[in-house]
């Protein structure tokens, strides 16, 4: 039991603070690229489901995001209230377990909780990252629900 580690990944997860305040997120960063020096941030993001890397690349810094939204979108929530000027956000992905027609072509409706992470990725200018092929990212575990695409990446335009 416990959290998975390989010895070519470098993880990054939020020490908790009390017994129910367990973070939900971990990052794992290739150590390949660990010349970029990251390193998890809590200073701008506080929230057990929201993970902010920070890394040195070129002489600047970028952020990276990883992020976990329960059944309540507590962490899309967060992300909505919080106040921040960032214009240096490179990427946000995670599991915002909102499905929508949008990017999931089997589901057939559309989600309210979709404006508010749009407007989250808007504000941060990120764009949403088009798979090549489309298959789910989450798969059911019996026949009376289906496979579907929670999973999700939003990219700098410069990036896509």
């Amino acid at each position: 039991m416990g959290i998975p580690n390989h010895p070519n990944y470098i993880m990054f997860s939020r020490n908790p603070t009390n017994t129910r305040d367990f973070s939900k997120v971990l990052v794992y960063i290739n150590s390949h690229i660990s010349f970029l020096c990251f390193s998890l941030c809590n200073d701008i993001f506080n929230h057990r489901d929201i993970s902010y890397i920070l890394s040195f690349n070129w002489g600047s810094i970028q952020f990276l995001l990883n992020v976990y939204s329960d059944s309540s979108q507590s962490a899309l929530k967060y992300l909505k209230d919080i106040e921040t000027n960032l214009n240096n956000i490179l990427i946000i992905t995670g599991n915002f377990n909102i499905g929508d027609c949008l990017w999931d072509p089997c589901f057939p409706f559309y989600s309210s909780y979709r404006d508010i992470l749009s407007d989250i990725a808007d504000s941060f200018q990120l764009e949403i990252s088009k798979p090549t092929e489309n298959f789910p990212t989450r798969y059911s575990d019996n026949d009376k629900d289906s496979n579907s695409v929670l999973d999700l990446v939003f990219l700098c335009s410069e990036l896509i």
